[in-house]
């Protein structure tokens, strides 16, 4: 298996930083195939006009955000546009004071497909719509691209789209700014588009600037940026992509938010967008949401202190150790097996190998001992998550390419050697944003 370096470099420096590498994961996957599996269904129900909405539960390092970068990377491959966003003070879904609308532009910002990955594609899709109308139309009408009729063939397809639009709320000037474009495009007017692209961004701040600068007297707002989400899923859908994918992480700032009546807001814009997508509301719109288990399932903070979401949210009687529905709305995860974590070290030892450019030395008898090891300590058995256990094994990778000459056994059973250890709970030398959790 041979990777190229800039991603090879990317995984390692990742892990070792404790976050999820945005490209290569393929390289690295191990388990996860029931939570992958009821999601990619999902995918499919989205592409047929539907709407879903998942919660991915679990512990800080347990492989949330690296199950939703999976996910990322398989649906760009079905050829959808990602949105994501990790919520924070300054992002919510409901504010005051433009956390909203700061979480939109978040999205908006990261739009991505498969050919512009990293994000910054909207651009890229409004032109490419335009140049794919212009294409069918030739292919369709033999006119040639200069010819009067061939304009007016191209407008009235373009109209098509914009006109599927309209019964949506806020879809009249939606359409209205797809025009502008459209016209812009036509046109060659640069500045014109890049102002167009400003308004899809949010960036205008008052109507009275976006009145100035393009005639139209309507701004996305903290109230209703979710309403321009679904716009955009159906308008990406004409435009020639499978749907949307709505990717948003950290739901544990709406848990810290220490005002219970801001807090019933950002639920209740959450039960907006669970309704929208269970009652048919949406079309060709996903939405996955990341959180710990006492974010969502804290009666007293979390998202079931709504009672309208925990009715809806919380688990049956059915549902046991051993017997997840993966057909729920809220997705558990489940600690990796030491199988499938035996499997990731050996995946990781190739990729540093080939990253550095050395022969590995450590054996699958070397990896078993780090892992017996990692999970011999007190409180390791509920307490230790895959980040630390990849930290770790990266940090012994680094130190043994270093000092050849070590032998493994020898420093792992060294009492110099000290593990990056899971923090007890109660201990109060956290960082502050783990202080008043349980991990």
């Amino acid at each position: 298996m041979k990777i190229p370096k800039r991603i090879a470099s990317a995984i390692i420096n990742s892990l070792k930083g404790g976050v999820v590498p945005r490209i290569g994961l393929p390289y690295i996957t191990v388990g996860r195939e029931q939570e992958i599996n009821a999601l990619l269904h999902d995918v499919d129900i989205i592409a047929d006009s539907g709407a879903s909405f998942r919660f991915i539960v679990g512990k800080y390092g347990s492989g949330k955000s690296f199950l939703l970068q999976t996910i990322r990377s398989y649906v760009m491959d079905r050829n959808f546009v990602v949105v994501d966003a990790d919520l924070s003070p300054e992002r919510r879904l409901q504010g005051t004071k433009g956390q909203g609308l700061a979480t939109y532009k978040e999205l908006i910002r990261n739009m991505s497909t498969k050919t512009r990955p990293d994000g910054g594609a909207l651009t890229l899709i409004l032109d490419r719509w335009i140049s794919n109308v212009q294409s069918e139309t030739a292919a369709e009408s033999g006119l040639d691209t200069n010819d009067s009729q061939f304009r007016k063939a191209v407008e009235r397809k373009i109209y098509e789209v914009i006109g599927a639009l309209h019964e949506m709320v806020h879809g009249f000037d939606f359409a209205r700014l797809l025009t502008l474009y459209y016209n812009a495009y036509r046109e060659g007017d640069d500045e014109c588009k890049a102002k167009v692209v400003k308004w899809f961004r949010g960036e205008y701040n008052t109507k009275t600037e976006a009145r100035a600068e393009l005639g139209v007297n309507i701004i996305i707002t903290d109230d209703d940026w979710y309403e321009y989400i679904k716009l955009f899923a159906m308008f990406l859908k004409k435009a020639g992509y499978s749907g949307m994918l709505v990717l948003i992480d950290e739901l544990v700032n709406i848990y810290k938010v220490p005002h219970s009546i801001t807090r019933q807001y950002n639920y209740e814009k959450i039960l907006t967008m669970y309704n929208d997508t269970m009652q048919g509301k949406a079309q060709y719109l996903g939405i996955i949401m990341g959180g710990t288990p006492q974010c969502i399932e804290d009666t007293r903070r979390g998202v079931y202190s709504y009672e309208a979401l925990r009715s809806r949210l919380a688990e049956g009687r059915f549902a046991q150790e051993g017997m997840r529905d993966m057909l729920a709305p809220v997705i558990h995860l489940n600690a990796l097996t030491n199988e499938e974590l035996l499997v990731l070290t050996e995946k990781l030892t190739e990729i540093h190998a080939q990253l550095f450019g050395y022969t590995p030395t450590l054996t699958q008898e070397d990896r078993i001992l780090f892992l017996q090891i990692e999970f011999g300590r007190i409180g390791a058995d509920s307490h230790i998550t895959p980040r630390e256990v990849i930290r770790d094994f990266i940090e012994l990778l680094d130190i043994i390419f270093q000092n050849p000459q070590m032998h493994v056994a020898e420093l792992l059973q060294s009492d110099q050697f000290s593990y990056a250890a899971a923090q007890p709970e109660g201990d109060q030398s956290v960082a502050p944003e783990f202080a008043e959790f349980d991990i």
